[in-house]
């Protein structure tokens, strides 16, 4: 069977360095920066293969594209595929994991490293005189710590948390993480409810997927919990933290500082109040998005599809 491959938004992904050629040997490939809804349908008219990082693809698309036979999801996370019509109407479904684990657990600990040596504030008096107007050589306005001996919380420990705690450790860090009832542990992590893990990490760090379940998981009394001298990081997904609780605990000082690469709105309006936030540092999801990282993520994505033609599918979600 001769396939049509159609990418209905290649810049998710392709950020101008990376070669998507390698899909034109299974078939017609066609690439599109980005697709809205309304022009899903057409993009899909008589293609066999969809990837798709972020567009939905809903019953009602699914009913209206009958020549697909196959989705690659261009992500791990797959809450924009319709399971159940995809399933209904005979479309496999696969994903990648795993991908993105180095970049984001170095980005991790690139933020414990900022919010610990005050990188932002530093560079920003560097950049705009208060460190030229300094009686002396050095500007000593923010204190800042060694994060040898001090403890990091993480919540959630899949692949990209225990990287990370493998990185903190290596810088002497203490790591503590989530015990969740009824699991069982074979590491030597300590595990501990919620809030006493909030009450004595030093910095707390984000790594669970987003359900249902978990919605707003964060919330006034995670922050009221945590040591005000403390910092928040959250890697993982924008909807698990209340952003309203996010912002009092920073404005009224019950945390030191946070670190966030998701937001529960992406892109975020630009009057979004955690935008002004102080002692908040953003990023605009890019903590996944290393060059070695997509690259890797374009390989899985080619396997699976090469696996799905040859009638033995991998990385199956339906």
């Amino acid at each position: 069977m001769k396939h049509s491959i159609v990418f209905l938004d290649a810049s998710t992904v392709d950020f101008g360095d990376i070669d998507l050629s390698l899909f034109r040997r299974h078939g017609a490939f066609t690439a599109y920066p980005l697709t809205r809804r309304d022009e899903t349908i057409e993009r899909l008219k008589g293609a066999t293969i969809a990837i798709t990082n972020k567009v939905v693809l809903d019953r009602e698309i699914l009913l209206n594209c009958p020549s697909l036979t196959c989705i690659a999801v261009a992500a791990t996370g797959y809450n924009n595929i319709d399971i159940a019509a995809a399933k209904e109407f005979g479309i496999h479904v696969s994903n990648v994991a795993g991908y993105s684990t180095p970049s984001v657990a170095q980005f991790t600990m690139l933020f414990i490293l900022a919010l610990a040596s005050r990188l932002i504030e530093y560079h920003t008096a560097s950049h705009d005189g208060r460190w030229s107007a300094s009686p002396m050589f050095t500007l000593g306005n923010w204190p800042t710590m060694e994060i040898a001996g001090k403890t990091l919380g993480i919540i959630g420990v899949g692949a990209i948390g225990r990287e990370v705690a493998r990185l903190a450790e290596a810088f002497g860090m203490n790591v503590i993480a989530l015990k969740r009832e009824g699991v069982s542990y074979h590491d030597s992590v300590p595990r501990m409810g919620l809030f006493e893990l909030a009450s004595r990490a030093d910095f707390v760090s984000l790594h669970l997927p987003l359900t249902a379940e978990n919605f707003h998981f964060i919330s006034d009394d995670f922050f009221s919990a945590m040591k005000p001298t403390a910092f928040f990081i959250n890697m993982a997904r924008g909807p698990l933290v209340d952003p309203a609780a996010l912002h009092r605990a920073l404005v009224h000082g019950s945390i030191a500082g946070a670190a966030i690469d998701v937001m529960e709105k992406e892109p975020p309006d630009a009057s979004d109040p955690l935008l002004s936030a102080p002692n908040l540092l953003i990023t605009p999801h890019i903590a996944w998005a290393t060059k070695e990282s997509r690259d890797r993520l374009i390989s899985e994505i080619d396997a699976n599809i090469e696996a799905f033609i040859a009638g033995e599918p991998r990385n199956v979600i339906a």
